[in-house]
């Protein structure tokens, strides 16, 4: 497995941009697949990005395509979730998370085996 750790979550206004960033450390970065998913108080995790392990192909949930950016820094072994636009029902807490496995895309929580602890993000007025 590997460890990840967030940042980067907090109390924006509607409109407004956040950027989340998830470092690991563990087995080798490049060699997997990231995501990011979420969960709403009262729901269940959803998927939100992935990005794949190689030529870094990415993958959206359709409520966040053209607003999040996921990107990866191999070199630093961190994945990024650039969110734009957000809206009130953004308002979760975001985990990044690992998959070993080399399907694509990876959107389904059994896929991955490594998750962080959370950041919240709200996003309010």
């Amino acid at each position: 497995q590997v460890q990840l750790v967030e940042s980067g979550g907090g109390l924006v206004q509607p409109g407004g941009s956040l950027r989340l960033s998830c470092a690991a450390s563990g087995r080798t970065f490049s060699s997997y697949a990231m995501g990011w998913f979420r969960q709403a108080p009262g729901k269940e995790r959803e998927f939100v990005a992935a990005i794949d392990w190689s030529v870094g192909s990415t993958y959206y949930a359709d409520y966040v395509k053209g607003r999040f950016t996921i990107s990866r820094d191999n070199a630093k072994n961190t994945v990024d979730l650039q969110m734009n636009s957000l809206k009130p029902e953004d308002t979760a807490v975001y985990y990044c998370a690992s998959t070993p496995g080399t399907s694509w895309p990876a959107f389904l929580l059994n896929e991955y085996d490594s998750w962080g602890q959370g950041t919240q993000v709200t996003v309010s007025s």
